[in-house]
């Protein structure tokens, strides 16, 4: 991958089984090389993937990831273009957002983990406790169920085949669950990965408020940008999962429209009465387009690029809605 400076190009191997990023800086005749071995991934490659490596207990960002839009190797997020610095280090709450669970080590200086024991990715724990737990509660709501259906022939039984939600029927704290990643940048108040569903995330991560005087960021404050909207405001009931199916890949965008018009009529809205092609119409795309993020920013060919992120904040936006 070549920079914008001409001393400084990294280049991407496999050796075997294992991938490695390099560093070539220099001029011709003086040329050095810092090579690292790509130890975890994390991202799903949606939009990108970025990696990470290990020295000893510490974990390092390294410089080159891969941006899914412009399929491309690009600079990490946090490092500038021409430069070869593999110093970042990887921080809890980085990986509180990336992984299920790490286990962080006492130290006197900087964030150390247990290399044997991590969990990259969001598993079915990160929404639904710990397994054990789960399991307990699934195992007591067939119980009470069949204990009900022998004490009254009349009597409603709950359908034990159900999902469970994660955290009951509390709107805020099934929220809860979704700001753990999707709530911005916050600091912790107990040890990392101790937050657990169905208790107040406040207790566990005390997140910066949005300034109200500033832009709420469209990558990494998704809840306060809902709060925001309307539609959330006047629905009792309204979370994530209401739009996001959430044990299911991501939804194009014209099916996310079938959510919308369980509330609002087709006929109610101008710019899609005037379509031509109504069957291609997406809600989404008029009231929730993407923007560029300013927390997400990647360093390009000397120009800083950031991310398209689709708001949350669903309201008319004018440039948006015209007839296509």
């Amino acid at each position: 991958m070549e920079t914008f400076n001409p001393q400084v190009r990294f280049r991407m191997d496999a050796r075997g089984d294992a991938f490695f990023e390099t560093a070539i800086t220099g001029k011709p005749s003086q040329k050095k090389n810092r090579t690292e071995r790509i130890d975890l991934v994390i991202g799903s490659g949606r939009k990108g993937q970025t990696y990470l490596y290990w020295r000893g207990d510490q974990l390092f960002e390294l410089p080159v990831s891969y941006w899914t839009a412009s399929d491309r190797w690009t600079n990490s997020p946090g490092y500038v273009d021409g430069s070869a610095d593999f110093e970042r280090p990887v921080t809890p709450r980085c990986l509180e957002c990336h992984a299920t669970t790490f286990t962080s080590l006492p130290a006197a200086t900087g964030y150390h983990f247990d290399k044997s024991n991590f969990l990259l990715g969001i598993s079915c724990e990160r929404c639904h406790e710990r397994a054990a737990e789960h399991i307990r509660m699934r195992a007591a709501n067939t119980v009470n169920s069949n204990a009900e259906a022998t004490t009254s022939a009349a009597a409603p039984v709950p359908n034990s085949s159900a999902p469970l939600p994660p955290t009951g029927i509390d709107r805020a704290r099934q929220i809860d669950v979704c700001a753990q990643c999707h709530g911005g940048v916050g600091e912790s108040v107990t040890p990392p990965f101790s937050f657990r569903p169905g208790e107040p995330l406040s207790s566990y991560l005390k997140l910066e408020p949005p300034n109200p005087r500033a832009r709420v960021d469209v990558h990494g404050n998704q809840v306060a940008l809902l709060e925001k909207s309307l539609c959330f405001q006047s629905s009792p009931s309204m979370t994530c999962s209401t739009c996001h199916d959430l044990h299911a890949p991501e939804r194009d965008a014209a099916s996310y429209s079938d959510r919308c018009l369980t509330c609002h009529k087709p006929e109610s809205c101008p710019t899609f009465t005037q379509t031509p092609h109504r069957q291609s119409a997406t809600c989404i795309d008029c009231h929730m387009p993407n923007q560029t993020s300013k927390s997400l920013v990647l360093d390009i060919d000397e120009e800083r690029i950031g991310a398209q992120v689709r708001t949350h904040w669903i309201r008319v936006y004018p440039e948006s809605t015209q007839p296509h």
